[in-house]
């Protein structure tokens, strides 16, 4: 089982994610919990948190979950329900394997922040293809 810094180091030419300030707070075997610190580049033209960010953490942690331990898996399907607008200033993603089989596996993602709200949930399945 790889530590937390050969996790991170694997994930750190993850470009999208590490230029938007994504961080691996807790990584093993089929489950991630990754954050980003909020800041303006982050926000929508009503200084809202956009949607994107959601989706680029919820997709981060999905990967970190799904490959800290053996690349090779992809996601094939997402989707997103946003519940709540961010309160706090930090949004964290917690990735969680519901079903791993032969070639496909299902994870669910809760998103929320510092202040507890509860932003968004989100489903991805992904494909074994290495």
């Amino acid at each position: 089982m790889k530590n937390l810094e050969e996790i991170r180091k694997i994930f750190e030419n993850d470009r999208f994610a590490s230029e938007n300030f994504a961080v691996i707070e807790e990584a093993r075997d089929k489950y991630a919990r990754c954050s980003v610190k909020l800041c303006d580049r982050h926000k929508n033209a009503m200084g809202g948190v956009m949607g994107g960010v959601h989706f680029m953490l919820a997709d981060f942690a999905f990967a970190v979950a799904a490959n800290c331990e053996h690349m090779g898996v992809v996601s094939v399907s997402s989707n997103i329900t946003f519940l709540s607008t961010v309160k706090g200033d930090t949004l964290y993603a917690e990735a969680v394997c519901v079903k791993d089989g032969r070639t496909t596996c299902y994870y669910t993602i809760r998103i929320y922040d510092d202040k507890g709200t509860e932003c968004a949930a989100v489903t991805i399945t992904g494909c074994h293809v290495g």
